[in-house]
């Protein structure tokens, strides 16, 4: 689990806690990016895009794009010494029969870094750091069946992606609560990532041959080469982006580029005029992880979908007078 690997790079943690000055990936370091024995920019490795630094830029910075590095440093070590504090008192958890929402701060990893660059949020663009405004139909997307907590609960269906463990986390690259891992396996003619969340796998040929007409879970990708960055475009999905909350009929373009050993800049910009009113585009840092991706176990052992179809009933049969 997520706390296992939190557990042993929190011996690194002093060394994240780096002064960050407001400046590119790129410049981060002076060693040449590693290439492939058929001459492109290697992307071959695990990558952990953990981060401190939210989706969009919090009310309280303004139009503010870049923190301070006190305010970096502040951030960073306030991370480590909330970690250290769940990891001294594990046993600090709800009681059984308890409200508990959800899981405490032992069992999270978000991170003890902000991006390379110290930017208030991963939107870059609108410059206000933030998603433009929502479609009407963008407004109401959230309350369509299958969404997470929809009502009523009558059948495996109503449940969420989710909570069938059947969620697409990498798609595109999202920090979240835990499991923030990508491996990439890169080939001439292909690119895989598998995502240590929900054990997402993606197959992307390296090809830029037109896109097929079909309709797929993870979208329809096709590729080209810009210099030192891969592009990787995605349409045609069969279902809404869960995590960012784009329509089945988002345009997605991802770039890659990795500017140094231990880097991987990653950018991607959604287009969809039916959530909302301009594309969007944030861009992340991937850092070089030493450990492998870890098994996500999401099915194995879990009664959730089967108890939370039961509770309803129960709580039917009480109105009831049952």
């Amino acid at each position: 689990m997520s706390v296992t690997r939190r557990s042993v790079t929190a011996l690194f943690a002093v060394l994240l806690l780096a002064p960050l000055a407001p400046m590119t990936a790129a410049a981060q370091s002076t060693t040449e990016a590693p290439r492939t024995p058929w001459g492109t920019p290697d992307l071959n490795g695990v990558w952990d895009f953990r981060t401190l630094t939210p989706l969009e830029r919090p009310e309280q910075y303004g139009d503010r794009e870049f923190l301070t590095e006190e305010e970096a440093r502040a951030l960073q070590q306030g991370a480590v010494d909330q970690n250290q504090a769940a990891d001294a008192a594990p046993a600090n958890r709800t009681e059984a029969g308890g409200s508990i929402g959800a899981y405490n701060r032992f069992w999270m990893d978000f991170g003890t870094q902000v991006v390379a660059n110290r930017r208030t949020s991963l939107i870059v663009d609108p410059p206000n750091g933030r998603r433009p405004p929502r479609t009407a139909d963008g407004r109401t997307r959230y309350s369509t069946p299958g969404s997470f907590g929809s009502a009523p609960l009558e059948q495996i269906e109503d449940l969420s992606y989710f909570d069938r463990c059947l969620g697409t986390a990498g798609l595109p690259i999202y920090p979240t609560a835990y499991n923030n891992n990508v491996q990439i396996f890169q080939t001439e003619h292909h690119l895989v990532m598998l995502v240590e969340m929900l054990n997402t796998t993606r197959i992307i040929p390296l090809t830029d041959r037109p896109h097929g007409e079909i309709r797929q879970w993870l979208g329809d990708s096709r590729t080209h080469w810009e210099g030192a960055t891969l592009v990787v475009e995605t349409t045609n999905f069969d279902r809404w982006l869960h995590l960012v909350g784009g329509s089945r009929d988002a345009h997605l373009v991802e770039r890659f580029t990795r500017v140094s050993p231990d880097v991987i800049e990653y950018e991607y910009t959604i287009e969809d005029a039916s959530v909302w009113t301009a594309p969007w585009t944030a861009v992340q840092t991937l850092r070089k992880n030493p450990l492998p991706i870890f098994e996500y176990a999401c099915h194995e052992g879990n009664y959730a979908a089967g108890n939370m179809l039961a509770g309803a009933r129960l709580d039917e049969a009480a109105k009831a007078g049952r």
